[in-house]
């Protein structure tokens, strides 16, 4: 989804007169305010991309100033505290001024950069830039400084050199290639480049895949082992401690993301929650999966269907309660489930997932997989889940307790599923495989006999999956 720049006017100098008659001076003086049409300069806010944001970090400039910008157009990749978006400008204009850096931090509703009406405002927007005080957090030294244009006096018009300097400066220390925005800038994901650190890979060297030829992580983990497969055995050593290598004792800065799922944490520990776990056997979903594996159906699509296909019985569970005094009953049944990615995680949304078939959704959580873990999700792609699931069965635990999202009624932990020997009604002893569910829920909404009652149907669904695959 596209997001525009929120703007405001700053005043201008240059002002616009229509001419008139001399034989009616009259007129033009009774007339002169509204003949009179300034000239704008734009403030361009950090906008606010998700109901959590409180900052944003400039992940890269897709313009350069100076650079002309026509409504609609993407002006700067900003990193929220879920995904990179990219953002766009809702005025035509010149980008006039860039006051926040690639790396950079600033407050949402915070200036990051001026845009200019006609190309005569630059050189005045670029003074009202470097007079201003309240500029946001600078980027990080260790980030390497792009070149900056001299300052340009008020007297003198936008035409000077220093631009074109700018522009062969910034040409001459970037690559050109499909990521690279014409030679003046590499467009890479925030993971991308942490790898490439890591890596010791030079970003100007690899070819992106991303959209618009965004280099992505796995571009980077791509071109890092065609590097390897030549290099000598030393380098190969030097590559593996960099990229196991964490330095012990040091002091680590949450991430933006971090950050938002510290606040999210810390916001669960006011609401009262209490736990039911389940035991289902898994024999039949088991047989189903492996026969439409091929098809491309996921496990996770079928626990994500079978789930909403037991909420849609059991509406209370997929409720919700964000005031404190009243609940709301979900008109769609929505199933995020948490993903892992660096820095923290995400819960990806299936929507409707109560009707949509098993293997459109397959489909659509591949996608969604590939748009978090690219940092490519749209704020109603991850915060839009009336119930969560999270999964951990893969890598062999065989229970757990998750935390309640605020604002959600219940997340479901699910284990692995196991080979158990269990007693048969007829007296003997029998082989199943097995899976252990547990439920946290909000008590304020949703009691022992709703979730126990949900479990139920969920157990009969999963045991006698033939209605997962209409």
């Amino acid at each position: 989804m596209a997001h525009l720049l929120k703007t405001s006017f700053l005043p201008s100098s240059q002002t616009l007169r229509r001419s008139h008659s001399s034989s009616a001076p009259a007129l033009i003086s009774g007339r002169r305010s509204r003949l009179q049409v300034q000239a704008k300069i734009r403030e361009i806010f950090m906008p606010a991309l998700s109901s959590t944001m409180t900052e944003g970090k400039i992940v890269s400039w897709v313009k350069s100033e100076g650079d002309k910008l026509s409504k609609g157009e993407s002006v700067v990749v900003v990193e929220s505290d879920k995904a990179d978006m990219d953002v766009e400008t809702f005025y035509d204009g010149y980008l006039a001024s860039i006051m926040v850096e690639e790396g950079g931090i600033a407050a949402v509703g915070s200036a990051i950069a001026l845009l200019a009406e006609t190309e005569e405002e630059i050189a005045e927007a670029k003074a009202k830039a470097s007079s201003s005080t309240a500029a946001p957090t600078a980027a990080p030294a260790a980030a390497t400084p792009e070149p900056q244009p001299e300052k340009i006096p008020d007297n003198v018009g936008p035409a000077v050199v220093p631009k074109a300097a700018v522009a062969a400066a910034v040409a001459a220390v970037s690559s050109t290639h499909p990521a690279s925005e014409g030679g003046k800038r590499i467009v890479a994901s925030p993971y991308a480049k942490k790898l490439a650190r890591e890596l010791k890979v030079d970003l100007g060297a690899v070819v992106g895949t991303g959209p618009l030829g965004r280099i992505v992580a796995k571009d980077v983990e791509a071109f890092a082992a065609q590097v390897t497969e030549v290099a000598p055995e030393p380098s190969v050593r030097k590559s593996a401690d960099a990229e196991a290598g964490i330095e012990l004792g040091t002091v680590v800065p949450f991430t933006t993301m971090q950050g938002a799922v510290s606040r999210n944490m810390l916001e669960s520990l006011s609401v009262p929650t209490f736990r039911v776990g389940y035991t289902i056997t898994t024999d039949a979903l088991d047989a189903l999966y492996k026969k439409i594996k091929s098809k491309g159906v996921t496990m996770t699509a079928l626990l994500a269907k079978a789930t909403a296909l037991a909420l849609v019985k059991h509406p209370v569970v997929n409720s919700g309660c964000r005031d404190g005094k009243s609940f709301t009953y979900n008109s769609s049944i929505n199933i995020a489930v948490a993903v892992a990615i660096d820095g923290g995680l995400i819960t990806p949304v299936l929507q409707d997932a109560d009707k949509v078939d098993l293997y459109s959704l397959s489909r659509k959580w591949k996608e969604l997989v590939d748009k978090a873990r690219a940092k490519q999700l749209q704020p109603h792609e991850y915060n839009t889940g009336t119930f969560t699931v999270s999964n951990l069965g893969m890598f062999g635990v065989d229970r757990f307790d998750a935390i309640l999202p605020p604002g959600t009624g219940a997340i479901m932990a699910v284990g692995a599923s196991q080979p158990t020997v269990v007693g048969t009604k007829d007296g003997r002893i029998g082989r199943k495989n097995q899976m252990q569910v547990n439920v946290t829920a909000d008590h304020r909404i949703i009691y022992g006999a709703d979730l126990a009652s949900f479990l139920q149907t969920l157990a009969k669904i999963i045991e006698d999956p033939k209605d997962l695959t209409f």
